[in-house]
Order: C-alpha cells, then structure tokens, then sequence
C-alpha cells in the first residue's frame, strides 16, 4: 500500500517519524509535516490541535509499530520478581534502538521546544511506570536491598535505562547490546535486590 493510500492520520503520523528520524535535533514545523504527509495544514490541525499532541501520538505509534506490547507481556508473566525486572531491562533494551532517531530528536529539542518536552515527559513517564512495576514486583517478594524504598529504587531504575545512558555506552563507546543488556542487568541486580546478579 503507498502512503498515499494510508489514512490521513497514519500518514501524518508516519511522515512526523520521518522527519524527527532524520533530522535529529531539529524542529519539526506542523507546515513541514503536513507537506511531507501530502496533507493541507488544515487537515493536519483537524488531527492533531497542536505539535505536543503530535509528537505524543508519534511516539506511542512507533510502539504499536514496534509490538512494544508484546515484548513487555513477557515481563509480566516472569516467575519472580528477579525475572521480571531482568525481563524489563531486556525489552526496553531491545526497543531503545528502534526508536532512537525521534528519541533523541526530542531529547534535544525539549531544551528549546515546549512540545518537544512535554512529548519527552509523557514518554519517560510511560517508560518510569515500567520500571516502577519491575520494582514492585521486587519489593513483593522483599528483594529489594533494605537501604531502598521502591521510590528511591524505581528513581535508579529509571535514571540506568536512560536513552542517554544507552547512547554513551553503545554509540560512543561501542559497545555491542547483548553487552549492554548483560552489564545493565548485573548493575541494577547489584544495586537494588538482594540477590546476586
């Protein structure tokens, strides 16, 4: 199906992840988006009021694209709460590389760009309520290390699987990501349960 056939929406939605993807760092105007999807700035408006809205939807339509659902299913059937958050860490792995170009787009825009941050909030706060249930799951069984509420542990957590985070240790050092997951894994089992990684 050309693009041309897709619905307007998805069309929309497909040429903001076009254009975030691409030029990493710049600002997406709505006249840039709405050319790029073949649609009037009219129609683009009807769809979405504003580029905060936009750049939201674009977000979570990269996660329907990408099965993100799927991949944390898996999360939630572990057996134990060890499994789970060694589970979490590997989904989110997995999906950081996908979405990196709009991610790290918005992490820069979101300095200047009103839009850019709030879509960049309402993602981080998606992917901190993850690693909040991998610490509830912990703290049910009382794994977590004494020294931590599951606050203290869900703000580590969340700050270890920063897309920044991945960024400096796969691109600017090299490392490959089954490296990554490895030494995440161990790093966050180290710091926040009683078990040994």
């Amino acid at each position: 199906m050309s693009s041309q056939n897709l619905p307007t929406r998805t069309r929309i939605l497909k040429a903001t992840w076009e254009l975030l993807d691409s030029n990493p760092g710049v600002a997406a105007r709505m006249s840039d988006i709405a050319k790029k999807a073949g649609v009037s700035r009219q129609a683009l408006y009807l769809h979405f009021p504003n580029r905060t809205e936009l750049f939201i939807a674009t977000t979570k339509y990269q996660d329907e694209v990408f099965g993100i659902q799927d991949g944390l299913a898996e999360t939630r059937s572990a057996k134990s709460g060890t499994d789970r958050l060694r589970r979490y860490i590997e989904a989110w792995a997995n999906h950081i590389p996908k979405i990196f170009g709009v991610a790290k787009t918005l992490m820069v825009m979101k300095e200047t760009d009103a839009d850019a941050a709030t879509a960049w909030a309402d993602r981080m706060q998606d992917m901190r309520e993850g690693c909040a249930a991998a610490i509830t799951a912990l703290d049910a069984e009382d794994l977590l290390k004494p020294e931590l509420d599951p606050d203290s542990a869900t703000d580590i957590l969340w700050t270890l699987l920063s897309i920044s985070n991945w960024e400096q240790l796969t691109v600017t050092c090299g490392w490959p990501q089954p490296r990554y997951i490895e030494r995440i894994s161990a790093i966050a089992i180290q710091s926040l349960t009683l078990n040994e990684a």
